[in-house]
């Protein structure tokens, strides 16, 4: 969204009254479209006791912080990813994702982006390697 229709929706606002967007809705909408994107197995809550919990969609707005202000916003996601992903190519995606659906959805202008890679999701290959190895004992 370029500026010129962020300030011309901004206006608008102004003639009416005034709109404000919580930094909880920000985060809800965030998560949502991080976790949309291939390769994102969950978000962090953060590091407790040296183990990153897994959220599910019920708490969209885990693992996102948000720092909103009148026109801008910046956006912190801690992310659990699939295990054989390439993280760059995952961390590129969920930034473009996310600062899109933010922006289209919002008016605000999303400065930053930051992804903080939490752990890795084996749980998936874990449960095929095993499945595999109780075929070959019988």
């Amino acid at each position: 969204m370029g500026e010129a229709e962020q300030n011309n929706i901004q206006n608008k606002l102004n003639e009416v009254g005034e709109v404000k967007i919580s930094e909880e809705v920000v985060a809800i909408i965030a998560g949502i479209a991080a976790m949309d994107v291939p390769g994102v197995a969950g978000m962090s809550g953060g590091i407790a006791g040296g183990i990153a919990e897994m959220l599910g969609r019920k708490n969209l707005s885990k693992g996102v912080k948000v720092e909103v202000g009148d026109k801008e916003a910046a956006i912190d996601l801690y992310i659990i990813v699939e295990y054989g992903c390439r993280i760059p190519d995952v961390s590129w995606d969920i930034q473009e994702r996310v600062k899109e659906t933010v922006e289209t959805m919002t008016g605000l202008s999303v400065v930053e982006v930051n992804i903080h890679i939490q752990g890795v999701n084996i749980e998936k290959d874990y449960k095929k390697d095993l499945a595999e190895e109780v075929v070959r004992v019988k």
